[in-house]
């Protein structure tokens, strides 16, 4: 056997936690965090570039743009579908490997196409899609830190893991805008563009939008081959990880996660390009990564939050939160002859990303106790060794669960930006699409009330 297989993996016995298990799980938790961000900086450098086309002679429609911010999203999602199940198979160390390398080639290949205008939009869909391997991660990533934590400290790991990943969408949005401000590869980078907006005139290197990431990519990826481990007890295959599917907890928690994490990343990718369309005088890129970095710190302090309060009480509350911020939003945006308020637009959403982020943590808090107490319940009465089976088998079905809800979530990724691009071009604005998004947090309420949250509830969490 590998010397990076762990045999045995006990993290609920509490000798073995401390004596073997926390170090391990930690180091395996801060080499999963830089691979996870670096992810997220892939999926989301759409939201950066698409600004900065029109301007290096890219003759887009904003339709044609909106297309773009939104495509890595559609296939990150449907990706996330197949990694959850990938970690039990290959195991987390190889996985990891193989997922972050696999980063490279949408880097690359943007870092190519933008430098010149005469690349075909199919090209620019096609890598718009690549993207989409930085979307995927997600999945694999908390399914495989999930296998290594106890469930007292799950929404800890969890919330570090997915926190800190997140970090990566308000990095590249921060980065990005100022690494295409220099030839900081020199030669090795290419030629700069001509960045023109009326009378301004301005060189522009945006292949290092692409380019910026390849040896930080490099770098994590041997530090994934040589620093993590596969654990043997989360061997499983997927038809053993299929029972998901029966279970009801399993597309509650979707829908619950559409409405946090489905909302945190539409809203990323999408939050520029808006800002920009609706407020054309205001520069996005001076602002656009705030949005996804009160998100990311958020997941970080809602992980501790619901592990003292419970994820289903934080949940309902965050989704009422989450409404009164869409309100905020719709009334400052400019409507008939006005211009609206770009500074109270800029607050609510705030809120709501702050929103977004807390919520993230206190679902995938949910997930591993629904799934432990719904197999320690089905073994009750029935002996220790099938106690210890049930936390075994919960622990497998709550890492399926995890990937498999993100999975769904992600085309919020697609459907936020799409959606914004369709109001828009329908009615002139994007209220509809935001009311749209205001009557699905009420559902959210309602569901998190019912299952999880109110006195009586069958599944308090």
């Amino acid at each position: 056997m590998s010397k990076y297989v762990i045999s045995t993996w006990e993290p609920e016995v509490s000798d073995f936690w401390l004596t073997k298990g926390k170090g391990t799980a930690n180091r395996n938790l801060w080499i999963s965090i830089p691979a996870l961000l670096l992810a997220f900086a892939v999926w989301m450098v759409w939201s950066v570039v698409v600004v900065n086309l029109p301007n290096i002679g890219f003759k887009y429609s904003t339709n044609q743009l909106f297309w773009l911010t939104a495509l890595p999203g559609l296939s990150g999602a449907t990706l996330r579908i197949f990694y959850s199940f990938m970690v039990p198979i290959f195991g987390g160390r190889k996985w990891t490997t193989i997922s972050t390398a696999s980063l490279l080639i949408p880097a690359i290949g943007i870092g190519f196409a933008v430098q010149d205008p005469n690349t075909s939009y199919p090209t620019m869909l096609i890598l718009a899609l690549l993207c989409g391997f930085g979307g995927g991660n997600f999945a694999s990533s908390m399914a495989n830190i999930s296998f290594f934590f106890p469930k007292a400290q799950k929404g800890y790991a969890l919330g570090m893991n997915a926190g800190l990943g997140n970090l990566g969408v308000s990095a590249v949005q921060f980065v990005v805008p100022l690494v295409i401000t220099a030839g900081i590869f020199g030669g090795l980078g290419g030629e700069p563009q001509a960045w023109i907006k009326g009378a301004e005139t301005k060189q522009m290197w945006l292949q290092n939008a692409g380019f910026i990431w390849v040896p930080f990519i490099a770098l994590t990826t041997l530090a994934a081959w040589f620093g993590m481990n596969d654990l043997a007890s989360a061997k499983a295959s997927f038809a053993e990880q299929a029972v998901i599917f029966k279970r009801k907890h399993n597309w509650l928690m979707c829908w619950l996660y559409v409405g946090t994490f489905g909302s945190f990343i539409g809203y990323s990718a999408g939050f520029p390009l808006l800002t920009k369309t609706l407020f054309p005088d205001v520069n996005p890129l001076q602002y656009a990564f705030l949005g996804p970095l009160v998100g990311a710190l958020a997941r970080v302090a809602g992980g501790w939050i619901s592990d003292k309060l419970g994820g289903a009480v934080v949940t309902f509350w965050t989704f009422v939160s989450m409404v009164l911020a869409v309100i905020g939003v719709i009334a400052f945006l400019p409507h008939g002859a006005g211009t609206g308020s770009f500074s109270g637009f800029f607050w609510m959403f705030m809120l709501l990303f702050a929103g977004t982020g807390v919520g993230n943590a206190s679902t995938f808090r949910m997930i591993p106790v629904i799934f432990l107490t719904e197999r320690q319940r089905a073994a009750a009465g029935k002996g220790a060794p099938a106690q210890a089976q049930a936390v075994v088998e919960a622990n497998k079905e709550a890492a399926a669960v995890l990937g498999f809800t993100s999975a769904v979530a992600a085309y919020g990724a697609f459907f936020i930006p799409k959606s914004y691009g369709t109001s828009i071009s329908l009615t002139g604005g994007p209220e509809a699409a935001l009311w749209a998004f205001i009557g699905f947090y009420v559902s959210c309420i309602a569901i998190t009330w019912w299952f999880y949250a109110r006195k009586g509830a069958n599944m308090p969490c």
